[in-house]
């Protein structure tokens, strides 16, 4: 399960398909290099999925904000409907981990696009067309633009969500017991925690009847209590929390000296000197070095591959 890859529904123009507006593409380095060496990618161009071609008129959203359309600019056809449609069939058969938008797009955009009336702009408070309709009926779905993965903290935020979600589909896809629902549940316990703490009570409860329930209620209940406790954000807090906790487990392995190590560590990431990865990468060693694999098991301390290196920045 640690060699899951994510599926991930992209942008085409984002891995460098020409298939924006004007015949060019958006290519991003992160996206398309170092993500995309870790996850399957699901390429969508809605655009080119209507028939515009590419180069192709530009669009923009017209109208309210409780109802806008797409519009193409010059000859003023109304591709509300067709785009509308189009939405409705791909959210419908959706079975991917994340989905990574292109920014400022009318149709993919997720935050600020322009509503207009005439040539003037009455709010930038509104999502593409295209976008709204899939996260419409995704919720819980793991999404971002590449504008928005510039901020190391969103960027670490929505690939955590991904591979964490690529090991529950990879699960329960599977022929899986309620055993294998625990063992799965015991591994992300520190990962949920440092989410949302009363989430991660309410599914130790779902867990603690694995046994007595119908598998696919349990599954059910398990997939979706899962998914939003990670939509939950993952505070400093929270975090400091969490790594008290797995000092807790492991430092009985340790002598005193290590054990003031790591608490020292613990602080200087609590008042923003460290970053997450110098107490976690501490942790891990010392789990490993002891054989406390209850510890070193934890995705918290390995929630997607290291070379990612998403962990490296000091919060604000």
């Amino acid at each position: 399960m640690d060699d899951v890859r994510p599926r991930v529904a992209v942008s085409r123009c984002l891995l460098g398909d020409p298939v924006r507006f004007n015949g060019g593409h958006s290519r991003d380095r992160f996206v398309s290099g170092d993500l995309g060496g870790h996850v399957d990618w699901v390429p969508v161009c809605p655009e080119m999925e209507l028939g515009l071609g590419a180069p192709r008129e530009s669009l923009r959203l017209e109208g309210s904000p409780e109802s806008p359309r797409l519009m193409t600019r010059r000859s003023r056809a109304d591709l509300t409907g067709p785009m509308t449609a189009l939405a409705a069939e791909r959210a419908a058969g959706l079975d991917v981990d994340g989905y990574l938008f292109k920014s400022r797009s009318p149709s993919c955009g997720i935050h600020g696009i322009p509503l207009y009336d005439g040539d003037a702009v009455t709010g930038r408070r509104n999502r593409g067309l295209f976008a709204a309709a899939v996260i419409d009926a995704h919720p819980l779905l793991p999404v971002e633009d590449e504008g928005r993965l510039h901020d190391a903290v969103l960027r670490e935020a929505f690939v955590e969500r991904i591979f964490a979600l690529a090991r529950l589909r990879a699960l329960l896809s599977g022929e899986w017991r309620p055993r294998d629902l625990v063992e799965f549940h015991s591994r992300h316990k520190m990962q949920l925690l440092a989410h949302d703490p009363a989430a991660y009570r309410g599914i130790g409860r779902i867990v603690a009847a694995a046994g007595a329930r119908p598998r696919d209620l349990l599954a059910r209940d398990y997939a979706a209590a899962f998914r939003a406790a990670l939509a939950a954000k993952a505070t400093v807090g929270r975090h400091v929390n969490v790594l008290h906790h797995c000092l807790g487990m492991v430092g009985r392995h340790l002598d005193r000296a290590r054990r003031a190590d790591l608490v020292e560590v613990i602080e200087s990431y609590e008042a923003r000197r460290v970053a997450l990865t110098v107490p976690v990468a501490l942790i891990r060693h010392h789990a490993r070095g002891e054989g406390a694999a209850h510890v070193s098991g934890q995705t918290y301390l390995s929630p997607y591959p290291d070379e990612l290196r998403l962990r490296n920045h000091i919060p604000a």
